[in-house]
């Protein structure tokens, strides 16, 4: 039977005419309980789609078939012709150098070190490598490749252009080390003393050495070719702008000096004195118009570039972006400008980036993260017309004036990501790198990707801890201007919030004191930062414990899953993890006393003596932070670990040393908190003898050695013996000791972990250190008992040798009262019986011991009175000292009221000399 079509569907009609049935089976009609419209009885839409399509208009003529007008919704928009060949990649790359730029150099030349950083001979070394590679079609080395770099001639600018940035007063200053006339305006920046005549000057080589010396020429040497060798830099770099944009060249590099990226709006500054990069951008806006309408200048020198900064500020078409040491404002140029908080003011706010790094020693995976996670997507979504770089090479590895670790490849790879914007037009200017070989070698693998050669492959590129903090604190502030940039929500006191920590920490006193009573420890002393207030808990009673555990800890970990696009965390998918809570409930629940301390991450200091300080995270210009919170673990100031130190020392004078724990005290510290003790512990030679050990957690934090500063050996050969120190096996330490094959006794008895994380690590190492702990407490006790064992044999004999004395002494009083007569007729003899108590009493003020008087004659008192019993002592007692109560009264070390404490001490009748009707005891303890 056949197969019958539902109605309107019949089948298409070709162009030709011949009907074909649609392939679809056909399917069985559903019910519709809900009562819905049935699919029959829907519109028919075939004939609508026929005519919309027009399927079946005989004018369809097959050349007429395209899959844009069926398809496409934007068929009424212009197509733009594709491009045929390679019409970028066919051009050349462009190279600008001179030689005349070496002119610039030192009046006073030198040798050795005294060498000026900027030296004329550094440009030399990059042509010379450039050639020696075979890029540069040069007589002395042919070149190797079929397109060499092609020649940009040099030459200087005019004073028009200069002032494009500069003022003209700073351009008069420079051209005035010329020797040309000045002025009445130039004159009076500079000393009147090194000019000669009245409006002509040419300074001598002294005035040179002596205006370059002046305190506020800041880094900078002048020769009389200075302010040649500085027009010809802004103009090359003019000229290779220029030949990029006219699409003269692909990409082109430009090897110039005197350098430009320090030199301000009104003064040269940082072995810069004409800023070459903002000159050329300037020129290139004013010349190319639209085409050159959005600038962006990447500075990758390990200097901020201040100038460029400057310049640039209040500008919505050139985006600024420096990667750079910045060391907390402490690294040259020195100051908050180079912080992250610094993003442009007006109509260019949001148009400066600076990606600040805390400390020197970076690397290649810090600088790609960076250029990953901030560069690249912020250039992206600015969408450049033109990329011109500040091509600092001092970050390189080698150069000890940056002392960071930038390897060729790296530099390969980051032009080769900015060669993806502005359709290439790209330019790359030489600024700092003052190791010859280093820039030479890193300017090499720029030119060879500016020529389409791929980069190496890089050796290391995993980020640092540094790196990655750093990122995301300038993603938490560019996140506001740019739409590729997250999370979106901004942190801060904008909605009076409260910071979490504050909260952790009442929490943790609340559940500590639900448990175990724990309660705060106050601190009293002023010059304590008030960062530690309600940070100390401690057990109730803890000083009558016989064992105590102090652990000084960071603040614990927040781990929570989160999309990345916000900064709010939601509650139920974030975790609060603090592996010291478990170390602090084995001590209290084996009955230790226990006082605990939280260190939090910043800390609020006093700038009294520092009115500068900044902090690592907060700066006077970020709208919710104070200049006063210093980061604890901060690598470029350590005014919060001081705080640290005085803390320590505190909680140790005045919760600790005035009691006594005869099982010991035990020291543990997790994190960057653990350096407070090994300051303590270093530098109070009274601290180690009361511990019993001492355990630390590491897990890419500095290890702190434990050494005494006044040249106790002995303070590092305990803590060798005498420690527990947990270490990741990530850290850089075991690095070093596979290079050395040993690791100093300062840093403990080191333990490898295979976890990483801190609190990972204290779970997983929890059993063995809490033996360790019990192993240690365990053997004080048993040498504690040994002792006390010892001590009552001593008690027994003296017993014995008590009541022996005691009967004697009260033979001899019987006797003298017997006698008749001899109280009168040789009163000597019972005077020094009676006053040998005293006698004995008085030479023991300075010891604390008792001494037996000497007697002799007819008349002696075999041992003296009481002096027996406290002769007898000493000839077996060391170390206690002993103390005569009488009537109730002690006196002597450790006096105290009260009848006697214990079986050690003894009641004795005395004579009506001693005191009335008086008890005397004996005491051989404290």
């Amino acid at each position: 039977m056949a197969h019958v079509p539902p109605p309107g569907q019949e089948g298409f009609n070709s162009s030709v005419g011949t009907q074909f049935p649609l392939p679809v089976p056909q399917v069985q009609r559903p019910a519709f309980p809900s009562g819905d419209t049935s699919m029959r009885e829907t519109p028919d839409v075939s004939t609508e789609m026929d005519n919309r399509l027009k399927i079946d208009s005989p004018s369809d003529e097959e050349s007429e078939d395209s899959l844009l007008s069926d398809t496409s919704s934007e068929i009424h928009e212009p197509v733009a012709p594709a491009k045929r060949g390679l019409p970028i990649s066919k051009l050349p790359t462009g190279l600008c150098y001179d030689e005349r730029m070496r002119y610039h150099a030192e009046v006073a030349t030198t040798t050795g070190e005294g060498v000026h950083p900027e030296d004329p001979r550094r440009i030399y070394y990059i042509y010379k490598e450039l050639c020696e590679a075979g890029l540069v079609d040069d007589k002395k080395h042919p070149p190797v490749v079929e397109m060499p770099l092609y020649r940009i001639p040099a030459r200087e600018a005019t004073e028009a252009e200069c002032r494009l940035v500069h003022t003209k007063e700073q351009y008069e200053q420079v051209k005035g080390t010329a020797g040309k006339p000045l002025n009445n305006d130039t004159l009076r920046h500079w000393e009147p003393e090194l000019m000669t005549g009245e409006s002509f000057a040419v300074m001598t080589d002294e005035e040179l050495i002596d205006l370059s010396d002046r305190q506020d020429m800041d880094s900078i040497y002048f020769n009389q070719l200075s302010f040649f060798s500085a027009k010809l830099s802004a103009g090359a770099a003019i000229e290779t702008c220029r030949a990029v944009m006219s699409r003269k060249v692909k990409n082109a590099i430009a090897v110039i000096r005197p350098p430009g990226h320090h030199a301000e709006i009104g003064r040269p500054m940082g072995f810069c004195l004409f800023n070459n990069v903002c000159i050329a951008s300037r020129v290139c806006q004013n010349d190319f118009g639209e085409h050159c309408r959005k600038i962006l200048v990447v500075d990758w020198d390990v200097h901020h570039g201040n100038g460029c900064q400057q310049a640039f500020y209040d500008d919505p078409n050139v985006l600024y972006i420096s990667l750079h040491v910045h060391m907390n404002g402490t690294f040259y140029p020195t100051g908050n400008e180079g912080d992250m908080y610094h993003c442009g003011v007006g109509a260019g706010e949001g148009r400066n980036v600076n990606i600040p790094w805390p400390t020197k020693g970076m690397g290649d995976g810090d600088y790609m993260y960076a250029f990953q996670n901030v560069v690249m997507p912020i250039a992206n979504e600015f969408d450049p017309d033109f990329v011109v770089v500040a091509a600092g090479f001092d970050a390189a590895a080698g150069d000890e004036l940056g002392g960071c670790f930038v390897s060729p490849p790296c530099y390969a790879h980051m032009t080769h990501m900015l060669m993806s914007l502005a359709g290439g037009r790209i330019a790359v200017c030489l600024e700092g790198g003052y190791n010859f070989r280093a820039i030479s070698k890193s300017a090499l693998a720029v030119t060879r990707t500016l020529m389409g050669e791929p980069p190496d492959r890089l050796q290391a590129t995993a980020a640092t801890q540094d790196a990655v903090n750093t990122v995301a604190k300038v993603r938490n502030v560019q996140s506001k201007y740019w739409r590729s940039i997250y999370p979106k929500d901004h942190i801060g006191g904008i909605f009076g919030g409260e910071r979490l920590h504050d909260i952790i920490r009442r929490y943790q006193a609340m559940h500590l004191y639900d448990k175990y009573k724990f309660t705060q420890l106050y601190i009293y002393r002023d010059t304590v930062s008030k960062s530690f207030d309600q940070q100390v808990l401690a057990t109730p009673n803890y000083e009558t414990k016989k064992a105590l555990m102090i652990i000084f800890h960071d603040s614990p970990d927040l781990l929570s899953a989160h999309n990345g696009l916000s900064a709010v965390q939601k509650p139920h998918d974030t975790w609060l993890v603090d592996g010291t809570q478990s170390y602090v409930h084995w001590a209290a629940s084996h009955g230790m006393g226990v006082i605990d301390i939280n260190v939090p991450e910043f800390i609020t200091v006093s700038t009294d003596d520092d009115p500068n300080t900044k902090s690592d995270f907060l700066s006077s210009t970020h709208p919710h932070g104070s200049s006063r919170d210093v980061e604890y673990a901060s690598t470029t100031t350590d005014l919060a670990r001081k705080e640290g130190e005085k803390l320590a020392l505190y909680i140790w004078e005045n919760y600790v040393e005035p009691y006594d724990f005869p099982w010991g005290i035990i020291l543990m510290g997790a994190g960057h908190a653990f350096h407070a003790i090994a300051k303590l512990v270093s530098v109070n030679d009274n601290v180690y003898q009361n511990l019993v050990g001492i355990v630390c957690f590491i897990s890419t934090e500095p290890i702190r050695p434990i050494s005494n500063p006044s040249g106790n050996h002995w303070v590092s050969q305990w803590y060798r013996n005498n420690s527990l120190v947990v270490v990741s096996g990530r850290h850089s330490l075991w690095k070093k000791e596979k290079e050395s094959g040993r690791v100093s006794k300062r840093y403990g008895r080191l333990v490898r972990s295979d976890a990483e994380g801190l609190n990972q690590i204290m779970m997983q190492h929890k059993e063995e250190v809490c033996q360790w702990m019990f192993d240690k407490v365990s053997q004080r006790k048993d040498e504690m008992s040994a002792e006390e064992e010892d001590a009552e044999d001593v008690e027994d004999v003296e017993d014995e040798n008590a009541m022996a004395m005691v009967g004697e002494d009260v033979d001899v009083e019987r006797r003298e009262r017997e006698s008749d007569g001899d109280t009168i007729d040789d009163p000597g003899v019972v005077g020094a019986a009676r006053d040998a108590p005293r006698s004995g009493y008085a030479q023991s003020g300075e010891t604390g011991y008792l001494h037996s008087a000497s007697s002799a004659g007819n008349g002696e008192v075999p041992r003296g009175f009481a002096n027996n019993t406290f002769a007898a002592a000493a000839e077996t007692m060391t170390t206690a000292p002993m103390t005569l109560t009488v009537a109730g009264a002690r006196v002597g070390p450790g006096a105290r009221t009260g009848p006697p404490a214990s079986s050690a001490e003894y009641p004795r009748s005395t004579p009506s000399g001693a005191g009335a009707g008086g008890d005397v005891y004996m005491t051989t303890g404290p």
